[in-house]
């Protein structure tokens, strides 16, 4: 499978007319040479494979990276590029990975050619995912329903939201996740209306809100759920509020199709939390590709052109949240098929109640 990627992304480098690629993203390193470590560097031309690494990880490389010459680099990594780049020309990197300090080194190596942006060109081959991504990613999801199935049997009022985000963590590595795919979001009573209200020392009350945004890592791929339940019976609002936030939620997963795009699947949700009145309280996409990375392209947005494809794998996640009273989100990953979507996530949209 390394080889049909790597021959892709050939293709691509031959389409822009670039003579190599040269990859510092951690996640487009393994999904090309299986190598798991930080501190490396990919470099792609037509003829050859190279990952430079220090002394520390030539050993690991060797066995990871099959189908890599491995270079040893230390402190001379401009001396190791401008050598394996002597006679080219074009060079892509990526702009949106690169820090200021690594491209003045390269900028240094490869005075003598000419440097391009080429951050796009995995970001592309990665979005439609392979059959046998498709079969980690669901266990991932898996490993994320179970998990939240355990903690929810155990939260209690006066229970710590950090103390919820390390049961989450805990029930997620017990199932086999190598852990968590982002810091997750644990926001009860009025800081439920934070999108990204990442747990605190906050205790858990009676009547509130408690919304509970989280995902595993398993194998090097992502998962991404949200689910938003109640300690003890719900008033009127909180009731009203779900309701909304549940029915856009399946609106758009029955609406999604190949051929649609982001901004058309991203209206449908939108148009419904709209018409209730609570427009200005949904000021997010309404989801985002999940693969080797949590957030990745493409998404459901109000500015996403991109067409849906079969084979991506994305999240439905429309919300309300309303400052000083509290928020609503639901969250499921789906994976687009021919003719519509395949909901990953098992985990209960009812709305929970926790005594």
């Amino acid at each position: 499978m390394k080889k049909i990627r790597i021959a892709k992304v050939r293709q691509k480098l031959e389409e822009k007319g670039y003579d190599a690629l040269l990859i510092k993203s951690l996640p487009n390193i393994y999904y090309l040479s299986g190598f798991t470590s930080e501190d490396a560097w990919l470099l792609l031309t037509f003829h050859n494979n190279y990952l430079l690494t220090d002394f520390r990880y030539l050993e690991q490389a060797a066995g990871e990276a099959k189908g890599f010459e491995i270079v040893r680099v230390d402190n001379n990594l401009e001396e190791v590029l401008a050598k394996l780049t002597l006679n080219l020309k074009i060079i892509g990197i990526e702009e949106d990975v690169i820090t200021w300090a690594e491209y003045r080194k390269i900028i240094k190596a490869l005075e003598n050619q000419t440097l391009a942006d080429a951050s796009a060109i995995l970001k592309e081959l990665r979005q439609v995912k392979e059959p046998a991504e498709i079969e980690t990613i669901r266990q991932a999801v898996r490993i994320t329903d179970e998990a939240l199935a355990e903690v929810l049997g155990n939260i209690r009022v006066g229970h710590k939201e950090e103390e919820i985000a390390l049961n989450l963590e805990l029930a997620l590595r017990r199932r086999g996740a190598s852990g968590k795919s982002f810091e997750f979001i644990v926001a009860s009573g009025k800081r439920s209306s934070l999108p990204h209200g990442t747990a605190s020392g906050k205790r858990l009350e009676r009547g509130e809100l408690l919304t509970l945004d989280f995902g595993a890592k398993y194998q090097w791929y992502c998962s991404d759920l949200t689910r938003t339940v109640i300690l003890g019976k719900p008033e009127p609002k909180q009731q009203e509020i779900y309701n909304i936030v549940l029915e856009a939620q399946l609106a758009a997963l029955a609406a999604i199709k190949p051929g649609m795009s982001g901004q058309e699947v991203d209206a449908v949700a939108r148009e419904i939390i709209k018409n209730y009145g609570y427009g200005e309280y949904f000021g997010h996409g309404l989801g985002h590709s999940v693969g080797l990375e949590i957030h990745e392209s493409p998404r459901f947005s109000i500015t996403e052109k991109q067409i849906i494809e079969p084979g991506m794998i994305m999240t439905v996640e429309p919300g309300i949240y309303i400052p000083g009273w509290g928020g609503v989100r639901i969250e499921d990953m789906v994976l687009v098929t021919k003719n519509g979507v395949e909901v990953l996530t098992q985990a209960s949209k009812q709305f929970i109640i926790i005594d």
